[in-house]
């Protein structure tokens, strides 16, 4: 495994109205919505990771502390920049920032877990047994 501090990652999109807080029910406005940026952070997240790990391995959120400081309309480009500032054992924490095309809309942190697929999946499968 190879994931260190400093590692970074970016994701992006166009606000539709299918990304809208009135597409995720999280408000009226037809504005990006917070639920969306979170998805994207963690997009962001997860894929500058992926290739750092071993076969086999995923990470997991676990934990997200956002602010959406700034409404983005439809039709404006968004996305997530994040960074590691942490590596401890298995858990990692990231710094994680939205931007539009005018600044900054949102920022936090965010934490996840380098998990085994086989293992994380059968220990969720557990929950259907009677």
């Amino acid at each position: 495994m190879s994931v260190t501090v400093g590692l970074k990652g970016r994701a992006e999109t166009v606000v539709t109205d299918a990304n809208t807080a009135q597409a995720a029910c999280s408000g009226a406005l037809p504005v990006f919505g917070t639920p969306f940026m979170c998805a994207l952070m963690e997009e962001a997240a997860w894929k500058s990771i992926a290739p750092h790990l071993e076969p086999g391995q995923s990470t997991v959120g676990t934990r997200l502390e956002v602010s959406h400081d700034s409404a983005t309309p439809v039709g404006m480009k968004v996305w997530a920049e994040t960074e590691i500032t942490e590596v401890d054992g298995k858990r990692l924490v990231l710094t994680v920032t939205a931007f539009d095309e005018r600044g900054p809309i949102g920022r936090g942190t965010h934490e996840r877990f380098i998990v085994t697929d086989q293992r994380f999946l059968a220990k969720c499968a557990k929950k259907l047994e009677g």
